[in-house]
Parts: structure tokens; sequence; C-alpha cells
């Protein structure tokens, strides 16, 4: 782990109501190997390390969570059972309001999954959008948002402005101290000049200097989901590897063999005081 400013860590050890000596990873990792979890998700566990990042972004059984975008409900899984008895977990999924099918259907099989199982049932479902007026979680209310390989699906949508106003979205729902936890397809710095705007990485400097404008601090990175295999320079972009695994079967087994793309971990804090 790098940590951005050893004075802001230190500071904020001593005075966050949200900071905590003891790691809490035995919880998460019970709330990992729950029995709810689907098997497929599970097998890319090895990928995604969810149990080393939650705990990274002091994820704990009795936060405040909103987790932004949760798609089919990969890291829900996991956070549904973590928070069920002490907790909370808003779920800021796509807007009921869209004109897009393919939002419309997502929303619908995630409603389907919380219906399915009693473990989801105290799980808040909200909204989210970039342009979207509607909370993700009350002002102030959350201790922790999370958002996992987001960024470049905001960004290809209107740039610098849409990150942007993502960010205080989740400024707004954290509460002062509160943390923000960003995964994402991190481009190669010998490629920030070329034209990566639909490949699916973002630059890390990029996704650090837009959260600091919406008036959040870098408090600390880390290497938990990198993966130096990634050379990030695909035709199809990350989505040249598994999951998506663009090309079907053409160099299946060289791109299996790549894994998952390589991913910046931030975790960025809301200050005490403005």
């Amino acid at each position: 782990m790098k940590i951005a400013s050893l004075a802001f860590v230190l500071s904020a050890c001593l005075l966050s109501p949200f900071s905590n000596a003891d790691t809490h990873l035995d919880a998460i990792q019970s709330a990992v190997d729950h029995n709810s979890r689907t098997s497929s998700n599970i097998q890319r566990d090895q990928y995604r390390h969810p149990a080393q990042t939650l705990n990274f972004f002091e994820v704990t059984p009795s936060s405040t969570v909103v987790e932004i975008s949760p798609g089919g409900g990969w890291y829900t899984e996991i956070l549904a059972p973590l928070l069920a008895e002490k907790g909370k977990l808003y779920a800021a999924h796509f807007p009921t309001n869209t004109s897009s099918e393919y939002y419309k259907n997502s929303r619908a099989n995630f409603v389907k999954k919380l219906a399915d199982n009693p473990i989801y049932n105290r799980v808040v479902l909200t909204e989210f959008a970039i342009n979207h007026s509607e909370a993700i979680a009350p002002a102030n209310s959350a201790d922790i948002v999370l958002t996992f390989r987001n960024l470049h699906n905001w960004y290809s949508q209107n740039g610098d402005e849409a990150l942007l106003n993502a960010y205080k979205q989740f400024y707004t729902a954290l509460k002062p101290g509160g943390i923000l936890g960003v995964v994402e397809h991190s481009l190669p710095l010998a490629q920030k000049d070329s034209d990566w705007l639909k490949s699916g990485y973002v630059p890390e400097e990029l996704a650090i200097k837009l959260a600091e404008q919406a008036g959040f601090v870098l408090e600390a990175t880390s290497d938990i989901n990198a993966n130096p295999k990634d050379t990030a320079d695909y035709k199809h972009g990350v989505w040249t590897l598994p999951p998506s695994l663009r090309l079907k079967e053409q160099d299946r087994a060289k791109y299996l063999a790549i894994g998952e793309s390589n991913r910046m971990t931030l975790k960025f804090r809301k200050p005490l005081t403005p």
C-alpha cells in the first residue's frame, strides 16, 4: 500500500470516527464464503480479491455502504450478508425512468435477485446516473461509497463533467470523514496520450484529479487488484480479456492466461471539515 500523505493519514486516524484499528478481515471473509454466492461469481475472486479490497476500504459489519451501479450484484452478494445484522446497504442501480432497454433489463434482473433470497431483505434499492437528481442515499448518511469498474462508462458519456458529477453525488451522500472506494481499469502511463477513451481503461491521475476537484482527499492507493500481465493495448480494449473475451475462441488461452484487467484501487476520504 502506498500512502499518499502520511500527515493526513495520521490525523485521520486520530480524528475520524470511521478509523478502526481492527481490520474486520475475518468477518469480510465469512461474507465472501457465504453460501448464497453464485459459483460463477466465486470463480472471479482470484482476480477481484474481494476480502482484501473491502478491508482496504475499511468496510465493517456495522458500516452504512452505498454500492454504485451494482450491475448483476457481484459485490452485493458479499456486502449483503456482511451488513445484514448491524450495517446498511444502499444499492444505487440504474434509474427506473430510462429509455435504455439495457438499463431496464439490468435493473429488473437485479430486483429479481433481491427478491429471490432473504439475505437481501434489508438492501435499500436506490438510483444513480451521472445526470440524475435522485439521491443515492440520504445526504451525509453513508460511511462508505463503493464503485467498481464504472468510471470508464461515465467518462465515455461526457468526459470530465460526467465523472465530476458522479463524484459530487458520492460526496453528498458521505458523512464527513467517510470513504470513497474506487476500483477501475488502469491505463498505463505510456498510453496516456493515446486514443484511450473507448478502451475501457482510465488514467489513474485523471481519476484522482477529478475526485479531488469534487472535494475528496486521496488517502491511499493499493496494488491489491494490479495485474502486470495486462498490457492494455488490445483492439477491443479491456473487453478482450476475461470475463468478456470479446474475441471468443480466438487466442482464448492467451487472454485467459493474462486474466482480468490491471486495476487501480483508490481510497479517498471526505474531509471532516470542508
